[in-house]
């Protein structure tokens, strides 16, 4: 029996790392105990106390509750906190500082997010820098009234999405681009879903006001139809009119970036470890991988060590947007670095180790992770598991990703979801996209960010968006009878949907030769062409393409004896139940059912 050690105090949530340096274990120990009680976490993922203390329990500590004095009230809306604010939980508050706002522009292709960046960037960086900007690196700085707004200049609501999928969320503000001749596109609803999903505050720029055929009251109707009611309309949707073309209104755009920033707050602690997120990396030539990084808590200097995935390395120089060489950048300032071995995805996280061979051993850490994972199934959420879940602790909203031929099925699906969601007193249901049209890749990268399901009526995924679903572990169902579709959500509901279960083709055969069997009857004698077949799985016969039959089977045998299995290349006898009717030449296609774990 392990001897208890001296009592170690847990807060009501602790990651793996600080679990295991509180135990002074190795976080793999610590993963490894936690895969042995069904439990799959990352090193840098958060368990709650409960599951800790079964951990340290079985490891040979004793436990005790670390005293908070937050209230449940406070405890649940933390939840709701912002990214940029769970960051910060743990930070104590003379510590903590404001930082400049960090803002990202969506909106429809053709409406002139780049135009307006383009212009931000040109009039309102510091005095006599215009047009000295020597270096883009996908990010930079503006002033207004001596208060710095950062902008990040990514290529849309699907990078934004993506770097969300990947446990980043960078933006505080999101400026939803609207061009004032068009109004709301498809592309403009997509981008308001993405935003919301990631609980981030709007602000609508109402681009090209300056066009003749300009029509404000009809963007107003369409941002009012998507759910962004404007200020004008009562509403809480700040809407400003500008005009890149005529460098109209952007001092105003600013102003409101600045006012929603008074009300966010946002803060960080230059005194702690450097954390932030990788926006973009590539290769230059003579110097190598080069990674533009947001920083967002902390202040990074020339000269420490980064740790970025299985990338890591010491900072060799660094440089801000206008391509200055600067040793040092606090929170919420892009730079450029080099140094790093490797070039780390878009939406990475990073942070700084005290030297390479501590890195290195992170590093280790991690690969050992992901080998002891590898062969498991990632866990997305479904319809199948999400009573269980909610059971659980785990979730108490079911949200959803809704995808409809066109739009006259689409309203009812809408409006009764949501009556559906009036009529449960203990989930609620949040549908974070609706639209027309085929399942997109998009749409699994949200439901990936924002652990949604997504169901489509009458329509299918494309092949990548089916690829990277499997790759997500996201769930896709689709439905051609409406009344299922809402029969399966409730029934997720309340905890009675039946899991979905897919055949699985695992070989084939060619029949050969007939034999008949006294007591038995007709046995085909086949050929196993590839893959393999079980005696407990299920046969289909096909002739001409056609599939004649489909049933267990009966019996399987080699050499006169009864096997369990028969693999490529052995000839073998089998049946199928309530089939008597072979013939040479026929296939028997050898599947087994399979639960869908996604």
């Amino acid at each position: 029996m392990t001897k208890t050690k001296a009592p170690i105090q847990i807060p009501d949530f602790v990651t793996v790392r600080e679990l295991s340096d509180l135990m002074g274990v190795s976080p793999i120990g610590v993963i490894k105990e936690l895969m042995s009680n069904g439990i799959m976490a990352n090193i840098n993922q958060e368990i709650d106390f409960d599951t800790a203390a079964i951990v340290a329990g079985e490891m040979g500590f004793e436990v005790v509750a670390q005293e908070v004095e937050e209230t449940e009230e406070e405890t649940a809306a933390a939840l709701e906190r912002p990214a940029w604010k769970q960051v910060l939980a743990h930070e104590e508050e003379a510590d903590l500082i404001p930082r400049p706002p960090v803002v990202t522009m969506l909106g429809h292709v053709d409406h002139g997010k780049t135009s307006l960046l383009d212009v931000i960037r040109e009039t309102n960086v510091t005095a006599g820098e215009a047009g000295g900007i020597t270096q883009h690196i996908g990010a930079y700085q503006a002033m207004k009234e001596n208060q710095l707004v950062t902008f990040l200049d990514t290529p849309g609501h699907e990078a934004f999405t993506a770097m969300r999928a990947r446990g980043a969320q960078a933006t505080d503000i999101a400026i939803l681009v609207v061009a004032a001749d068009d109004g709301v596109m498809p592309q403009t609803r997509e981008a308001a879903d993405h935003a919301r999903a990631a609980r981030v505050p709007i602000i609508v720029a109402m681009n090209k006001i300056d066009l003749a055929n300009a029509n404000p009251p009809k963007v107003l109707q369409g941002l009012a139809e998507i759910g962004l009611v404007p200020e004008a309309w009562d509403g809480d949707t700040m809407v400003v009119e500008v005009s890149a073309r005529e460098q109209y209104g952007i001092d105003d755009l600013l102003e409101a970036i600045l006012l929603v920033a008074e009300e966010l707050k946002p803060r960080a602690n230059p005194k702690a470890t450097p954390t932030g997120t990788v926006l973009e990396a590539r290769i230059e030539k003579g110097r190598g991988p080069v990674s533009t990084l947001l920083v967002q808590n902390g202040t990074l200097r020339v000269g420490d060590t980064l740790l970025v995935g299985e990338h890591y390395g010491r900072i060799k120089a660094m440089f801000d947007f206008k391509g200055n060489r600067i040793t040092t950048a606090g929170p919420s300032t892009p730079v450029s670095v080099s140094g790093l071995n490797g070039i780390p995805g878009a939406g990475d996280q990073f942070t700084v180790v005290k030297s390479e061979k501590e890195a290195r051993q992170q590093v280790a850490e991690m690969e050992e992770r992901n080998r002891l994972q590898s062969s498991l199934p990632a866990r997305g959420v479904s319809l199948d598991d999400f009573f269980a879940r909610l059971q659980e602790g785990e979730a108490k909203t079911l949200n959803l990703i809704i995808k409809a031929d066109v739009q006259g099925s689409l309203e009812p699906i809408i409006t009764s979801l949501e009556k559906i969601n009036q009529e449960s007193s203990e989930v609620s249901l949040e549908i974070l996209l609706s639209g027309t049209g085929a399942i997109s890749e998009s749409d699994v990268m949200l439901a990936s960010a924002s652990e949604a399901v997504i169901l489509g009526f009458n329509v299918e995924a494309d092949p990548i968006a089916r690829n990277a679903a499997m790759n997500e572990s996201v769930q896709i169902r689709t439905y051609s009878i409406i009344y299922k579709l809402f029969e399966d959500v409730e029934k997720a509901m309340k905890g009675m949907l039946a899991p979905t279960y897919e055949d699985v083709v695992i070989g084939r055969a060619e029949v050969r030769q007939v034999f008949h069997i006294r007591n038995l009857g007709d046995i085909a004698g086949c050929y196993m062409r590839s893959g393999e077949a079980r005696r407990n799985g299920y046969g289909r016969l096909i002739r001409n393409d056609k599939i004649l039959h489909q049933a267990r089977i009966a019996s399987l045998k080699h050499l006169q004896e009864n096997v369990r299995e028969v693999r490529t290349g052995f000839e073998f006898g089998v049946s199928l139940e309530n089939y008597h009717n072979y013939e040479p030449g026929d296939v028997i296609e050898f599947f087994i059912s399979k639960k869908v774990e996604v």
